[in-house]
């Protein structure tokens, strides 16, 4: 009956092309889950058939992935505005703080001056500090928590802030860790970081299925920042899955709490960065079991950070005898193991092909060069 009560909650997106029953957003999405799904199956038939001529296949499918990518966050975003609408005093803190923290990155791989990085960083986490404390204010009206059918008092606030400060300290433990001796951000790992959180972004519209209570089943959408941590390391693949966290928060918000704001957009995306975590790995050979075994690991962390939002934050929602802990563990469970799924999926083909494998294996050649 709870497994039933969560999927009868749940949108499922394939098949909404009843522009007047589901309206322009929903025809979009279901437009744009097959138009995906055939241009992935496209450029894996052409990788496999043109093996002469691989690397150009690469290059002009790399470009349609960047543009196709850009369009549909251009018109996602838009409908997500005329269709939603926006809370303005959590917006625009969040839009503002990753608007900067993307500044600091550029800045880091193009200007060498130190007082600029400093300046750059300070601001960055001022921001940040400050969206924060925007939504502790407009938590504390009770607003966000009536917007969800729960009160101040049904939220655990101890268990958010005890269980978002540790992860944060355990996931940069561990990006520091996994990546000793790797340089800095360099203008090439810039731009593949902008690229690859524009077409995750992109990606994260289309979705297979939406959780009442936010999660989403998709695409694939997290390949292309998994893909990023796998290239350049998880330092700075935990950085870009930050920024994304953010951009999600902007895109869709389901904030009741701050601490819950941190577990479900920052923290649980950062967790993608540690992806990348065998991709040096000398024992395993393989690049797809590489890719496969940072993926499921780094799903799992997200699946941590959003299982403490679930279960502090929207405890409530658990079927009477039933404890928070059960209730957010299934729940996640729903979706994030889906997603990872077919995650691995994904990433095994394409690293399947040798020609995108050598293509990776020169970019991360230049960086171990650069940082020697």
């Amino acid at each position: 009956m709870f497994l039933t009560n969560i999927l009868d909650g749940a949108s499922w997106y394939l098949f909404r092309f009843n522009i007047a029953e589901y309206g322009l957003f929903d025809f979009c999405r279901s437009v744009a889950f097959w138009l995906t799904v055939a241009l992935i199956i496209a450029f894996l038939i052409r990788v496999t058939v043109n093996k002469e001529n691989r690397a150009k296949v690469m290059k002009v499918s790399g470009i349609i992935a960047v543009c196709y990518a850009a369009a549909l966050a251009v018109l996602f975003s838009a409908l997500t505005f005329v269709d939603d609408g926006v809370v303005w005093q959590t917006f625009l803190p969040i839009l503002i703080a990753a608007l900067l923290i993307i500044a600091t990155m550029i800045l880091l791989g193009v200007c060498k001056d130190k007082t600029v990085h400093i300046v750059m960083g300070v601001l960055s986490a001022v921001a940040l500090v400050v969206a924060l404390v925007m939504l502790g204010i407009y938590y504390a009206t009770g607003k966000p928590a009536e917007d969800n059918w729960l009160t101040n008092e049904q939220v655990e606030t101890v268990g958010l802030y005890v269980s978002s400060v540790l992860l944060v300290v355990i996931l940069i433990a561990l990006a520091l860790l996994l990546d000793k001796g790797e340089n800095g951000f360099s203008t090439k790992s810039i731009a593949y970081a902008a690229v690859c959180i524009a077409m995750s972004f992109a990606l994260s519209y289309i979705r297979i299925v939406k959780m009442p209570q936010g999660g989403s089943i998709t695409v694939a959408s997290l390949f292309p920042l998994m893909l990023y941590s796998y290239m350049f390391g998880t330092k700075k693949g935990v950085f870009a899955g930050m920024i994304y966290g953010l951009l999600q928060a902007v895109q869709d918000t389901y904030i009741l709490h701050p601490a819950q704001f941190l577990l479900d957009y920052p923290i649980a995306f950062a967790a993608i960065g540690l992806a990348g975590m065998f991709a040096h790995s000398e024992r395993i050979q393989a690049p797809q079991l590489r890719f496969a075994l940072g993926a499921v690991l780094a799903g799992l962390a997200r699946f941590v950070s959003h299982f403490f939002s679930g279960m502090f934050a929207f405890g409530a929602f658990a079927p009477e005898g039933q404890s928070p802990f059960v209730y957010s563990l299934t729940y996640q469970f729903m979706y994030v193991m889906p997603d990872i799924a077919i995650l691995v999926v994904v990433g095994v083909l394409v690293l399947s092909s040798k020609s995108f494998v050598s293509q990776i294996d020169k970019i991360r050649l230049s960086e171990t060069r650069k940082a020697a």
